[in-house]
């Protein structure tokens, strides 16, 4: 009887992911302090800019650098800065991220390491690509 109970916990431990594998959630990017939001979308998840240091020093501040001169005006605090993602276990593809400090968008890719690790890389054109790794807040 034992022998089973054992068993059985052991299979349920090598079913059972090694973490959530869950996207979702409070980000703090690397550069200027950020917060990033993520979150479900439909069928996809996407991530709003909550604050940065350039934020909290003016929280006004628009997006002034972007491409799109008719979107220049519009405030970066709660910018949609991710979108398009789709996967699932800790892989998410397809997506898009938008970097308020050249005003440009790239395609990205999300990768979590742990429960509390993000890597996202973002690339003009492979193989012109730059990861960053963003860390869940507390």
């Amino acid at each position: 009887m034992r022998r089973a109970a054992f068993s059985a916990a052991v299979l349920s431990l090598i079913a059972m992911p090694a973490f959530a594998a869950d996207v979702t959630g409070t980000w703090l990017t690397p550069t200027d302090d950020g917060v990033v939001e993520i979150a479900a979308c439909g069928a996809s998840v996407c991530g709003r800019l909550i604050t940065s240091d350039d934020i909290k020093a003016n929280p006004a501040l628009t997006d002034s650098k972007n491409a799109d001169a008719a979107l220049r005006s519009r405030p970066l605090k709660g910018l949609m800065m991710l979108q398009g993602f789709t996967g699932s276990g800790g892989n998410w593809t397809g997506g898009k991220i938008y970097n308020p400090d050249d005003g440009k968008t790239y395609s990205a890719t999300l990768t979590l390491e742990g429960d509390s690790t993000l890597k996202v890389r973002g690339c003009v054109i492979v193989p012109f690509c730059e990861t960053q790794t963003w860390k869940r807040a507390k």
